[in-house]
């Protein structure tokens, strides 16, 4: 890897940069390696990285009314009946 050095950078610039490679994570270093990659076309830049660990998403999710009456069906599913097990 090549190391280069610019120069002229107005302290303004500087910590609009720091603040920009802090929200996404980075170090100065490789936030403005990024910028310069997509800027110059070397990579795409994304779009769409939210990653999430759930399906929620794509599911949806249940309401308190629905998840109670699901819970109910499990429960009474779970329920051991004594005189098969004697």
């Amino acid at each position: 890897m090549k190391t280069m050095t610019v120069r002229g950078i107005d302290p303004s610039l500087a910590e609009r940069l720091k603040e920009a490679a802090k929200q996404e994570g980075k170090s100065v270093n490789r936030y403005v390696v990024d910028s310069m990659k997509i800027l110059l076309g070397e990579e795409k830049e994304k779009r769409f990285s939210v990653q999430y660990d759930d399906m929620d998403d794509l599911f949806g999710r249940w309401s308190q009314e629905e998840f109670e009456r699901i819970q109910g069906k499990i429960d009474s599913e779970r329920k051991i009946d004594g005189d098969l097990w004697t």
